[in-house]
């Protein structure tokens, strides 16, 4: 399949906009991002670029190329994805993979670049929190789902029933497979915040960025009941004041943060 590049330089944006504007192209089809400073690198199948829908999303210069007719997902999995060990009990790993280190928890991704391999930051945190925390018999909502990482090692840990919703139908046919590969059953949803509306977990689950979090924050606080747990991710410790004021104002009270090359997964209980 050929692919195109986008190139988009981020030297005016702030930390927290480059991480909204790899959300919104995600939402048009951009399937995997590449960064380094001050450029920001977005692929796009050839058949699926429309320059009219980015438009409104770029005030900032930036360039397309077409890159050489290759199967990005093979290259983009054999360079990049390696097995990953957390906190000393999960190995998350590709099929492709041999010798895949041993770990208690044993998930295998491929990822077919939806997001969620345990590599980022963020991921691995969250998972870290997962790890650490009793999931036993907890309903769970994996909110943003991506890979549904999250969800499934949840259900590994014991949580039952486990709910993964993305808005990226990409995002849940992958989840699905990953899914099947690891031998659990989640439900997995198509959807936004407004997909809450009457339903109760007593965890939830959301790695997703600030904005949207600051946004939704409400919908996942309605679905907990007093003592639920909510977990999120997708920002920089210096957002914590920002997240802790609206999850305050909400009736949460912030239980504990991992912290990891700046990014955080704080825990928060109602």
């Amino acid at each position: 399949m050929q692919y195109l590049q986008l190139n988009v330089s981020t030297t005016s944006l702030q930390d927290y906009e480059v991480d909204l504007l790899v959300w919104q192209l995600g939402q048009i089809g951009y399937e995997s991002f590449e960064t380094e400073p001050g450029m920001l690198y977005a692929y796009i199948p050839k058949t699926a670029y429309d320059a009219e829908s980015l438009k409104p999303l770029l005030q900032t210069p930036y360039q397309v190329e077409t890159l050489p007719d290759k199967d990005w997902n093979e290259e983009w999995e054999k360079n990049f994805f390696q097995p990953i060990v957390i906190a000393g009990e999960c190995v998350v790993h590709s099929t492709f993979h041999k010798d895949v280190p041993k770990a208690r928890y044993d998930i295998a991704i491929n990822p077919q670049m939806a997001f969620g391999t345990g590599h980022h930051a963020t991921t691995s945190s969250m998972m870290a929190w997962i790890l650490e925390d009793p999931f036993a018999g907890k309903a769970v909502l994996d909110m943003g789902c991506g890979t549904a990482i999250l969800g499934i090692l949840a259900a590994m840990r014991g949580a039952d029933p486990v709910t993964g919703i993305d808005v990226d139908d990409w995002c849940i046919r992958n989840g699905a497979e990953n899914c099947a590969l690891n031998g659990v059953s989640i439900e997995l949803l198509l959807g936004n915040a407004d997909s809450l509306k009457g339903r109760r977990f007593d965890i939830v689950l959301a790695n997703i960025n600030r904005n949207i979090l600051l946004s939704d924050m409400h919908a996942y606080a309605d679905t907990l009941p007093a003592g639920g747990v909510l977990y999120m991710s997708g920002f920089y410790t210096e957002d914590i004041p920002l997240i802790a004021a609206e999850a305050t104002r909400l009736g949460l009270r912030q239980a504990g943060v991992k912290e990891k090359d700046n990014w955080v997964a704080v825990k928060f209980v109602k």
